[in-house]
């Protein structure tokens, strides 16, 4: 009375599902490490009655390898966070503007310039948003090189 399939069930052109009452049949043969949900069917004793198609067990592409969700899900963004470069009366605006050429990757010396100007006028300036651990970083890299600096986290984002 609890047939769930009976008879063939053709999956494809070429592939053919035959089930044998009271066994539990995998739409794949072997490992089916291709596919990303693997469905068993459930047949039992002979009689009238719909297919039970049991819970999907959810299997990774690529054994040993996560999917793209679980990545995702790993790599969270870190916070932004801003390097703010303060006014000193001892450093000259050339040397300002030379380390931060050598420590901020990617600066180029109009911006140097522009942000030099702005910490000498203003008393401080922000010199790039990144990461905590990247802002960190250049903050140490800038006070080793004699100029004042600190990091604080930027509201609003990149």
């Amino acid at each position: 009375m609890e047939t769930a399939i009976r008879g063939r069930l053709t999956l494809s052109p070429n592939t053919v599902f035959n089930p044998k009452p009271g066994e539990k049949q995998s739409l794949c043969k072997g490992p089916c490490t291709n596919r990303g949900i693997l469905m068993a069917i459930l047949t039992t004793g002979p009689g009238k009655g719909a297919g039970i198609l049991e819970k999907p067990v959810i299997e990774r592409t690529t054994p040993g390898r996560e999917s793209e969700f679980d990545l995702r899900k790993s790599r969270k963004i870190a916070p932004p966070y801003r390097v703010i470069l303060h006014n000193d009366n001892y450093n000259k605006r050339e040397y300002v503007v030379q380390v931060l050429m050598k420590v901020i990757p990617g600066m180029t010396l109009d911006n140097a310039v522009n942000i030099m100007q702005e910490a000498h006028y203003s008393g401080l300036a922000v010199v790039i948003i990144c990461a905590q651990a990247d802002a960190e970083e250049h903050c140490m890299q800038l006070r080793g090189n004699g100029l004042l600096s600190s990091i604080e986290p930027a509201s609003g984002g990149c």
